[in-house]
């Protein structure tokens, strides 16, 4: 699962006063946490899950989540009236929550529980790489943007906006179609779980 809120806090022409983005070029910042699940049954630890797991939504409960920020330092400047966007460095942070078992298992279990968390880890790291590939195509779409009368940059910034605005609309859509795929009725979740729970 994915957490849906995005923040996005645009510097301009001001540095963030992080390590990450004093220097040049977009940035990603990985945070992993876990939760404790305990139960000697697949069922039991599907259920474990259920109730510890990191919220979605007002009453269910995710087994994994994928959370992200963006912040963005963008400098621009103008010449002769025409503003150029000198710097657009985005930090791209990253935050999973998986589930971690907590008790003794059978050979049989953790075997199972192994591949049920290779399968969940590859979900939520997909996640990642989405939003990954929306910071390439937002840098991509801003740096070097440029708007002709424009002498104090209003324009320019403005633009700058639209453009982070639109590039992360388009990858919500890629984050919830991949997520609609994955946890269809017979999708690959509905798998993993059945797998897990499976004597």
């Amino acid at each position: 699962m994915r957490l849906a809120v995005l923040t996005c806090l645009v510097a301009i022409a001001a540095l963030c006063g992080s390590a990450a983005a004093a220097s040049a070029g977009s940035k990603v910042v990985v945070k992993t946490k876990t939760y404790d699940i305990t139960g000697t049954t697949g069922l039991a630890l599907m259920e474990a899950m259920d109730r510890k797991g990191p919220k979605h939504g007002f009453m269910t409960h995710a087994i994994a989540q994928t959370g992200y920020t963006v912040d963005w330092d963008l400098d621009d400047g103008q010449d002769n009236g025409v503003c150029r966007m000198r710097r657009a460095n985005g930090t791209l942070n990253l935050f999973y929550t998986y589930p971690r078992v907590a008790s003794a298992t059978t050979p049989a279990l953790q075997k199972r529980w192994k591949r049920f968390f290779a399968g969940v880890r590859a979900h939520e790291e997909t996640h990642g790489r989405i939003a990954r590939e929306m910071m390439r195509a937002t840098e991509r779409s801003i740096r070097g943007l440029k708007v002709a009368d424009d002498p104090f940059c209003y324009k320019t910034r403005r633009e700058a906006r639209q453009r982070i605005k639109a590039a992360y609309a388009v990858y919500e859509a890629k984050q919830n179609a991949f997520d609609a795929r994955e946890h269809r009725n017979g999708g690959h979740v509905e798998h993993l779980i059945i797998a897990l729970i499976k004597p």
